[in-house]
């Protein structure tokens, strides 16, 4: 009995990220690309190569287009839940799946299922934008409440004794970086 893994009927085997991106861009364009999987690298001043090199130093963005390449372009059944826990360039494909035509995709029906999502986030009561709960107090500053180290209004009282500049204590460090930059 053979253990070794057939990649080969992997549709991602010997395919580079610059290859899958080229494919699905002639196919999709960069707009259909970005309403699907809402990736910046597509909207903002796109191009094969920027979106190459961010989706290369970026393993969340790289594996979310390769699944999409798999699922959407390449039209695979989706995947058991073993392998879905898998990256996709991992995942072993049946002999008996083939690729499919790619899924006709608009920016219509992009918008129903990015209204779906939010339904459901809402519904689960996710916070969008927030990694942990967030709480705050009655002064409306704001505060982690599954982080260990949490701060607190005193830790807030300290900083601002011991700081050289009362006026800068409530200024945010990066609030204003884009106009530093300018300068």
């Amino acid at each position: 009995m053979n253990n070794d893994i057939n990649y080969k009927n992997s549709p991602l085997h010997g395919v580079g990220l610059k290859t899958l991106l080229v494919e699905m861009v002639d196919h999709y364009g960069f707009e259909i690309l970005f309403a699907y999987l809402s990736i910046n690298c597509f909207k903002t001043n796109p191009s094969i190569d920027s979106s190459v090199k961010f989706l290369k130093k970026t393993d969340w963005a790289r594996e979310k287009v390769e699944a999409f390449y798999l699922y959407q372009f390449k039209n695979l059944p989706r995947a058991s839940s073993e392998q879905f826990a898998l990256s996709p360039r991992d995942r072993i494909v049946p002999d008996d799946q083939e690729p499919g035509e790619p899924a006709e995709l608009s920016l219509e029906d992009a918008e129903r299922l990015r209204e779906k999502r939010d339904k459901k986030s809402a519904a689960r009561g996710d916070g969008k934008g927030f990694r942990f709960g967030k709480s705050s107090d009655n002064e409306g500053n704001t505060y982690s409440k599954d982080r260990k180290n949490t701060r607190t209004p005193n830790d807030d009282a300290k900083s601002s004794s011991t700081s050289k500049a009362p006026s800068e204590s409530n200024v945010q460090p990066w609030a204003n970086w884009e106009n530093r930059s300018k300068r």
